[in-house]
């Protein structure tokens, strides 16, 4: 306790640090703030059906990472998930379009060029899913104060303008605060659900005959899934690298002194399987849905029942094995082993007993396929984890965080945050956040 105490008292002594972790819990406090203000035109008293649909599936998920925000049909309802789908959309463009792997390329002159497209695609992806909303609002029976007309129009413009707003809370917080924010948002929003669901649990458990007991043991569940997944963000398979002869700090080092390690992540894909695998689940449903008629319509509600029930058999092992595949697709995208080898043989270093060059791209893509199989497994069971919580007894709000998106997230935004406390604290000669003064962390986002 002593030593924690120390730590931020060492953290609170840095001015630059103290001023940036202020104007990051300002930015959030103004992110959760806004997500508490309905749209202009609807009659709160007739949340009810809305929120009731959003306990739940995708929905239910959706309203998670807002942190509530869908369910009270808030000016920040689609919150920074639009931001989200425009980078996915940006990253698989760079796989097949030479102009987007350029920008890649270039640097901090490309970076900011695919800000800015990124940004653009965030505002065309808001106005259409704004639409969608608005109806489904209409559909669940949600009163308007005003004209029809005027509540469509009104909605729309401030949906979008709303994600435009969560973006630029996002991207002030990268620029001028700590961590990244447009993770931070989507991590505050998960969290913002936390309590509720920690004391729903609670006090169903607190009912039953010996609840208590029982409730200790799944803290201690989530506990031990909590532990396990840090562990799978941090894990790491070293591949020694030794150079023929290497300059650092005006000292030249030759032989075993200039040995390094390339760190070859268990999950370099991070979530984005999880995602992947969750949007496109609901694609043959929502299909099946509005063309399923005559003779077919009876195998179409199998399959429906089947692919919506998220504590169904079936629906969870296509889960997994989607997640499976997308690990070695995203896997593949995020890691050139070709470029790795280049960058080894032009900077004079080489893996021990490899020849550089091809050998050496064969070799890494060897060791990544060999340790990315275990780890999309255990990812696969990480994201299947929350039905086992529910078939156990916990509620559904509170089963989200036994796995899943929502762990990992989490997991991987404290993670990239502390690094960067962690960094802050080393640069001014203070202990770490840790023992030995080493923290391992993502150097990019959850995203």
């Amino acid at each position: 306790m002593k030593r924690f105490i120390d730590t931020i008292k060492n953290i609170w002594a840095i001015t630059e640090l103290r001023e940036k972790i202020l104007l990051t819990l300002g930015l959030l406090l103004i992110y959760r703030l806004g997500s508490n203000v309905v749209l202009p035109g609807v009659d709160t008293d007739s949340l009810g059906n809305l929120q009731s649909q959003s306990e739940g599936g995708l929905i239910g998920i959706l309203n998670a990472f807002t942190g509530g925000a869908f369910a009270n049909a808030s000016i920040l309802a689609l919150g920074i998930m639009p931001y989200i789908s425009a980078s996915i959309v940006i990253q698989l463009l760079g796989m097949a379009v030479p102009t987007i792997q350029k920008m890649q390329k270039e640097g901090e002159s490309g970076r900011r060029k695919l800000n800015q497209i990124t940004r653009i695609l965030t505002i065309g992806i808001t106005m259409a899913q704004a639409p969608g909303y608005v109806a489904n609002l209409r559909a669940q029976g949600v009163v308007s104060t005003v004209s029809p007309e005027m509540f469509w129009t009104l909605s729309i413009i401030v949906l979008t303008a709303g994600t435009i707003f969560a973006m630029w809370l996002g991207e002030r917080i990268t620029d001028k605060g700590i961590g990244n924010g447009i993770s931070l948002l989507i991590m505050v929003g998960i969290i913002a659900t936390l309590p509720q669901a920690f004391l729903q649990e609670l006090v169903s458990k607190i009912d039953q005959g010996g609840g208590m007991v029982l409730f200790v043991v799944e803290i201690a569940a989530l506990l031990i899934v909590i532990l396990l997944s840090v562990a799978l963000v941090q894990a790491v398979r070293r591949i020694p690298v030794q150079y023929a002869k290497r300059t650092t700090g005006g000292r030249t080092f030759t032989g075993n002194m200039a040995r390094q390690y390339i760190p070859l992540k268990v999950n370099a894909a991070g979530v984005m399987p999880i995602i992947f695998a969750q949007a496109i689940m609901f694609i043959p449903v929502t299909v099946l849905q509005y063309t399923a008629s005559g003779e077919g319509a009876e195998s179409a509600s199998w399959l429906i029942t089947a692919f919506s029930d998220i504590q169904g058999f079936w629906y969870n092992f296509l889960f997994a094995v989607m997640i499976i595949l997308f690990t070695y697709f995203y896997t593949a995208i995020q890691v050139n082993t070709n470029q790795m080898a280049e960058d080894l043989k032009r900077n004079g270093g080489f893996v021990p007993g490899i020849k550089p060059g091809k050998s050496t791209a064969e070799f890494l893509d060897t060791v990544l396929s060999r340790i990315t199989l275990p780890g999309s497994i255990f990812l696969a069971i990480l994201a299947i984890l929350p039905a086992f919580a529910m078939i156990a007894g916990i509620n559904t709000q509170f089963a989200y965080f036994y796995g899943g998106t929502s762990l990992l997230i989490m997991v991987g935004v404290v993670l990239d945050t502390l690094q960067q406390i962690e960094s802050y604290l080393l640069n001014r000669h203070y202990d770490g956040l840790m023992k030995n003064g080493k923290l391992k962390g993502r150097a990019v986002s959850a995203f």
